[in-house]
């Protein structure tokens, strides 16, 4: 195996509005568009992307509705085909799936210190996937993804959580949540015959400075 990234790419900034939920291997999950900001940033991503040189060697993407959206304005502009992998959706909340952040934090009233103190709530979720079944399959998919094409760079467009789930081992912390990626911010990973390795988290060049990618400044 010659050197070469994985790029784990989170999705744009969804609709909190959105109530819409969604049949999955792992039950019912919220599944929002994303809003206008959102778009712009899937946009931008967009423009990023098309710059890679050499070009991804494959597309893949988690087949809920925020995922989707963020990836497509790059494929249509690159003319690739994206496959999706059931395995990428982020973790199941259980009984707090849809609900509104509000809702969730009344219903228990020792998540807000837990937020507070910078820790992890999604594992109180009512009925919701464990960390470690969630663990499981994220490096299953991506370890799937990266057997399956041994040659070339790599795009995932997924969840904070998966991108948490997968990343974490790599840096020995078993945390669910032990950063916040921002929306379609690329989290790279070197691989080679030794394994894998983080190179940078949280890059969201094409959103702070995106002329450096050749696109005009939008407001």
């Amino acid at each position: 195996m010659t050197d070469r990234v994985l790029h784990l790419i989170r999705h744009g900034r969804s609709d909190a509005s959105s109530r819409a939920v969604v049949e999955t291997p792992r039950g019912r999950q919220w599944d929002p568009s994303l809003d206008e900001t959102g778009r712009d940033q899937a946009r931008k991503l967009a423009d990023r992307l098309v710059l890679l040189d050499p070009p991804p060697t494959a597309v893949y993407c988690s087949p809920l509705r925020r995922t989707a959206e963020t990836v497509a304005p790059y494929a249509e502009r690159a003319g690739i085909e994206v496959r999706f992998d059931d395995d990428l959706i982020e973790a199941n909340i259980g009984e707090w799936e849809g609900l509104p952040f509000e809702e969730i934090v009344v219903a228990d009233e020792d998540i807000l210190p837990l937020i507070r103190a910078s820790r992890s709530i999604w594992n109180r979720a009512p009925g919701g996937e464990s960390f470690d079944d969630f663990s499981e399959r994220v490096a299953r998919a991506v370890e799937r993804i990266v057997h399956g094409h041994p040659d070339g760079d790599l795009i995932v467009i997924c969840h904070g959580g998966v991108i948490n789930a997968y990343i974490g081992p790599l840096l020995g912390i078993r945390n669910e949540m032990f950063f916040i990626p921002e929306n379609t911010s690329v989290n790279s990973i070197e691989l080679d015959d030794d394994g894998a390795r983080v190179r940078f988290l949280n890059d969201t060049l094409h959103l702070t400075d995106p002329h450096l990618f050749g696109a005009s400044v939008r407001d």
